[in-house]
């Protein structure tokens, strides 16, 4: 039987996952709630931006998120050129099957030219600030996943008031929710779906960042990443942000919970256990209704 201080601690650990889950999955939302794109890249570019904050910190001594002033902007030109030069072109009778096959092969790019660059073997960024941790009423909080949940909060509500508060999230949101009736009103839907993909890219390269300070990273990780990040933006139902967040917060806590009795391996299976009973039960996320259309 685990204590109660043990699951305290475990409790406050899965919220901190959940909240840099989240984060990583808003990207995912973005794309699929734009075109019904299935972006199986999102991961690898994760990944990358991992090991972008890696190499800076190795190369230049300092803290990796300083990376961020680089990477972020040349995220969201990539997303940019990557939807206007590529995922446009696709017809939109065959958008979606044909974006998992495109997107796969992107994947597969990153992780060769990662291998290609810094080879296969593992990596971790040593921080001076790694090893230690913070007391929370008798829990021992690490302070990387306090900086990560940190960073992912303050992304997520950065977000938040780009889709709520400015014009461009007003056209991208009228976008995502009837293209048609946005070029009737004036809304140049092409330009603004290039940029909310380059939206989602530059969250992308925040989570690899905050990724960087807790995970040993490799060429392959991706693949580790993407399947619970589709479970969790199909259980809040595809298109909606604050759905995505919440699953993940719920799902991430279950995850470190389950780590007690099952182990890490087994609890995995949280993220396709919910997937399926989503799928079963309500195939249209458990949060999709009535939060994807506020956002």
């Amino acid at each position: 039987m685990a204590s109660g201080a043990l699951l305290f601690q475990s409790l406050i650990l899965g919220l901190l996952l959940g909240g840099l889950y989240a984060l990583l999955a808003a990207g995912l939302t973005l794309y699929f709630g734009i075109m019904r794109v299935v972006m199986l890249a999102h991961a690898a570019f994760i990944v990358l931006s991992a090991y972008l904050a890696w190499w800076f910190a190795v190369t230049t001594g300092l803290d990796p998120m300083l990376s961020l002033v680089v990477t972020v902007p040349l995220f969201f030109c990539i997303g940019y050129v990557l939807h206007r030069f590529l995922l446009a072109r696709l017809r939109p009778a065959t958008m979606t099957m044909m974006s998992v096959l495109l997107t796969f092969g992107i994947a597969l790019a990153i992780e060769g030219l990662l291998g290609l660059v810094w080879t296969g073997t593992q990596r971790r960024i040593n921080l001076p600030y790694g090893p230690t941790s913070v007391a929370f009423l008798g829990a021992q909080i690490p302070v990387v996943q306090i900086v990560s949940f940190g960073l992912a909060a303050i992304s997520l509500a950065t977000l938040y008031l780009i889709m709520k508060r400015t014009q461009f999230g007003r056209s991208l949101r009228a976008t995502i929710q009837h293209g048609q009736a946005a070029q009737l009103v004036g809304i140049d839907t092409s330009r603004v779906a290039g940029m909310g993909f380059g939206l989602g890219l530059a969250t992308a390269a925040i989570g690899g960042a905050a990724l960087s300070l807790q995970a040993t990273i490799y060429p392959s990780l991706h693949w580790h990443w993407i399947g619970p990040l589709m479970a969790i933006i199909v259980v809040g139902g595809l298109g909606s942000i604050p759905g995505a967040a919440i699953a993940a917060l719920a799902l991430g806590t279950i995850r470190v919970l389950l780590e007690i009795p099952m182990g890490p391996t087994w609890a995995q299976t949280v993220f396709y256990v919910a997937l399926f009973l989503t799928l079963m039960l309500r195939p249209q996320g458990f949060f999709g209704g009535r939060l994807a259309q506020r956002f």
